[in-house]
């Protein structure tokens, strides 16, 4: 008996420890497959700047938020527009080109006209980590090469489609010159049209330097921008554009910035 103890003992550590390295293995492989770009928050990225702000808003000081929205111009985004004029409030704007950018460029023009910024919401809206390198960076280059085309500037912001992106989708941001910008509130108004509801899960996910990820184009989203401007201004919130919360940092091509 003490002799089948000492052959057995052996074979049994040697499978726990063969386990062991499996599942090491398999947790190191996940981290790796996590963390394959650079990413920072808007309030590190301004930390680590120096020299001062163009502009009325100081992040560093103020109480900031930045609203922006995906996947227009569309049809109701002159009344989106009207809004934000009548408020004095300028916000980031992430375009879609086919059946946006292409169909109202007069509305994109406006956008731009009235001070508010614009970035690269891709073409079709094609999950980037999902399709090959020279489509991904035709997804985004044809949007620039749009934008600029119609308003004389090409962004420097862009916003993979799902917030879905990798080393890959860094690599080709950095040549084209784009940051990357995801969100830390969104209040899912591609699935519901209750103006209230939206406004709700706005204002219960804002915290200082958040982003706001809203959709224009969804049926209760601009009802619902008036309650969330006017709360948000009586919580102490500055409401301000993605480049106004990173001054006086400027957007790195190819970084993450995520609150």
């Amino acid at each position: 008996m003490p002799l089948y103890r000492r052959i057995r003992r052996p074979r049994i550590l040697i499978a726990l420890a063969t386990a062991v390295t499996g599942v090491l293995a398999v947790t190191l492989t996940l981290a790796l497959t996590v963390t394959t770009y650079d990413h920072t928050s808007p309030r590190a990225a301004r930390d680590k700047a120096s020299g001062s702000v163009a502009g009325a808003v100081d992040c560093r000081k103020a109480k900031c938020v930045a609203l922006t929205f995906d996947g227009g111009p569309s049809p109701t985004t002159p009344a989106l527009l009207d809004i934000l004029k009548r408020d004095h409030l300028h916000a980031t704007f992430f375009v879609q080109g086919k059946g946006h950018i292409a169909k109202y460029p007069k509305i994109l023009r406006r956008i731009a006209d009235e001070g508010n910024e614009i970035g690269n919401h891709t073409w079709n809206h094609r999950i980037l980590t999902r399709i090959g390198t020279d489509d991904a960076r035709q997804e985004l280059t044809r949007t620039q090469d749009a934008i600029e085309t119609i308003t004389g500037t090409a962004p420097v912001l862009m916003r993979p489609p799902q917030g879905r992106t990798n080393r890959k989708v860094a690599s080709i941001c950095r040549e084209l010159g784009l940051a990357q910008v995801l969100w830390s509130v969104t209040a899912k108004d591609y699935e519901t049209t209750d103006s209230a509801l939206i406004t709700e899960r706005v204002l219960d996910q804002t915290h200082r330097d958040g982003i706001i990820l809203l959709h224009d184009l969804h049926k209760g989203t601009v009802p619902a921008v008036p309650g969330i401007i006017r709360a948000l201004t009586q919580r102490g919130y500055t409401i301000v554009t993605v480049s106004q919360l990173l001054a006086p940092a400027k957007p790195r091509p190819g970084m993450v910035y995520r609150p």
